[in-house]
């Protein structure tokens, strides 16, 4: 017996799972071993997440899982049943681009923008938990992504940026919590 999918016939071993992606329950099938990247692109049609290496090492893949980095390509979508997931497309605020998205845009972070998906995830986590970052820990924190074009230092500005901005945002409003979006 088959079933379908808006990714195609799945086989009776496939199982419906749910996750809560970008703060909206998701439900859809997986086969035991489709990717979690897989899942989200093809089931979900969430395609911001770029399918890089495919070992785990390129990190164009980057969401959160459960507030965790993860490199999607290399988590099987069943894996992540009943969980918290964040994707690039959950970065914007409102329709508009984030203080992140921003200086990305503003500080050339991007060039062909392959890597930005997982760059801005993992830019998100570092702001999210050292809202003031200096060079070497943003340098740190992001030398688990590759990036082919832009020699790098557009993105270390961009997350630099990014922290006045939000520094900014939380002075202007006490309300704020400083968060990346």
């Amino acid at each position: 017996m088959t079933l379908s999918t808006t990714s195609g016939a799945v086989s009776a071993d496939a199982r419906m799972i749910t996750m809560t992606v970008n703060g909206k329950v998701r439900k859809g099938l997986a086969e035991p071993r489709l990717l979690l990247t897989d899942f989200i692109r093809h089931e979900l049609g969430l395609t911001g997440t770029n399918v890089g290496c495919e070992h785990g090492a390129c990190g164009a893949c980057t969401i959160r899982v459960n507030g965790q980095i993860v490199r999607s390509c290399i988590m099987l979508a069943v894996q992540a049943d009943g969980a918290e997931v964040e994707t690039v497309e959950g970065i914007a605020v409102n329709g508009e681009f984030s203080p992140l998205q921003e200086a990305f845009h503003e500080e050339h972070g991007l060039q062909c923008g392959f890597c930005t998906p997982g760059m801005l995830m993992t830019a998100q986590v570092l702001l999210d938990k050292n809202p003031d970052p200096t060079e070497a820990e943003i340098r740190d924190h992001m030398s688990g992504n590759i990036c082919r074009c832009t020699g790098y230092q557009g993105i270390i500005n961009s997350v630099r940026c990014a922290a006045r901005k939000l520094q900014q945002n939380s002075a202007a409003d006490p309300a704020t919590n400083g968060s990346a979006r």
